[in-house]
């Protein structure tokens, strides 16, 4: 028998067919995870934001917010992906000096990992930046969105530890 070279595809059965992974026998565990993402714009369109200046409203703080709701929604948006119990979705943007970093982190308890929800706040975080600047500036960049860390830790219930009795 051949040793097998490559890791299989989780979210594919046997005949290939595309189907939702059982995670029901995985233990339910804190989970974390850290994406960034980066969108290159003109200097004119930097100033404007800066300024605070878009006919739209404040970018970088709408940029924010909808990263927050895009995270929230990513089973609705990704059709293999899990419901999970989100506790945490943060997202930052920041103007650099080529236009505008996206950082997100996101945190769930449960039995499958949430680098989904950080990716896809950094997504429609750099994607409402497109589109609230887009009638100004038509060569901006999406570029660089990647996870930066994901982790996961073991649940400790209360009552597990050395506890006093009486």
């Amino acid at each position: 028998m051949a040793k097998k070279t490559q890791k299989s595809l989780t979210h594919v059965d046997e005949l290939g067919k595309a189907n939702m992974v059982d995670v029901s026998g995985k233990p339910v565990q804190l989970r974390t995870a850290r994406a960034t993402g980066h969108i290159c714009i003109s200097s004119e369109t930097l100033d404007i934001i800066r300024e605070n200046k878009m006919k739209k409203g404040d970018v970088l703080t709408i940029a924010e917010i909808a990263g927050i709701q895009g995270g929230k929604r990513t089973s609705e948006l990704i059709p293999l992906c899990h419901p999970l119990l989100i506790t945490r979705i943060e997202v930052k943007a920041v103007l650099d000096t080529t236009g505008v970093q996206i950082e997100s982190l996101a945190r769930c308890t449960g039995q499958t990992g949430i680098e989904m929800e950080a990716l896809t706040a950094v997504s429609i975080a750099l994607l409402t930046i497109y589109d609230m600047c887009k009638a100004v500036d038509k060569a901006m960049v999406i570029d660089e969105i990647k996870l930066v860390e994901k982790t996961r830790e073991d649940i400790i219930s209360e009552g597990t530890g050395n506890r006093n009795s009486g």
